[in-house]
Order: structure tokens, then sequence, then C-alpha cells
């Protein structure tokens, strides 16, 4: 029993240290992820949350990556039975405030023209402008669908 709990707590441990936090002026990013994609798809879309720990209101401005020919922030909703789903020309971050990106619902990255099936376990770059913090450059775990 006492070897199951050690081994346990030691992966919990490992999981969290392999955890991929950046922080930029006031802003902490983690959770950076994107879906894995099937060759030939020309889209993709990766997911970060971004944390204003500070005073005064930021903006991201852009995102970029190697990966793909653009990217672009969307926003989606439902509209009725009708998820929409709209470019976002930036994204306001509040002070003391935290937005998470996920699928289905909110904001997501989207990456268009990609270059190559984005494959479970790779990591994939990011590159971020904020209005105030400036440029962070992030990895973002792909996942399995």
């Amino acid at each position: 029993m006492k070897r199951c709990m050690f081994t346990l707590a030691t992966a919990f441990a490992l999981n969290l240290a392999l955890a991929d936090d950046y922080s930029v002026g006031s802003l902490h990013i983690d959770h950076a992820h994107a879906r894995a994609t099937v060759p030939g798809q020309s889209t993709g879309a990766a997911y970060i949350s971004v944390e204003n720990k500070g005073n005064v209101s930021d903006k991201l401005l852009s995102v970029a990556s190697p990966v793909a020919k653009s990217a672009e922030v969307h926003s989606m909703a439902m509209d009725g039975n009708v998820m929409r789903m709209r470019e976002v020309s930036e994204l306001e971050l509040k002070p003391s405030t935290r937005i998470v990106m996920q699928a289905g619902d909110g904001y997501h990255i989207m990456l268009v023209g990609l270059k190559q099936a984005l494959k479970p376990g790779q990591k994939i770059p990011l590159s971020l402008r904020f209005e105030k913090a400036g440029k962070i450059d992030i990895e973002a775990s792909v996942d399995s669908r």
C-alpha cells in the first residue's frame, strides 16, 4: 500500500513539474493545449488560460504559430440552435480576471492553413503579443481529439 501511495504521489508531483506555466508582465498563462487533427485538415484549434494579476487592463492583440499560415482569436457562442464563430481583433484582459479558452464555448485560437496534421504528444509553438505585457513564446501540448 505504501509503495502504491508513493508511486501515485511521485506521478502527481512529476505531472505538476511538467506543467507549462508562463508569465509576462502581470499576465500568467497556463493550460496551453491544442486538439489533434487528421491529415489534410486545414484548420485546428488551440486553447490557453490567461490570468491578469495586475491592476491595469491588457489586451491580447495577436497570435502566430509556424505550424499554420495564420492564427486568429475566435469567439464561439450559441445563437438559438446555431453555433456562431467570429474572429476577435483583440481580447481584453481586465485586472484580476482569468480567461479560460475551451472547446465549444467562449474563446479559442484558430490555426488556419495547417502545414501538417497536429499529432497527440506533439508540442506546437505559439507567439502571443499583448498590448502592455509585450510578446511571449509558449508551447501548447497536442491532445488526442
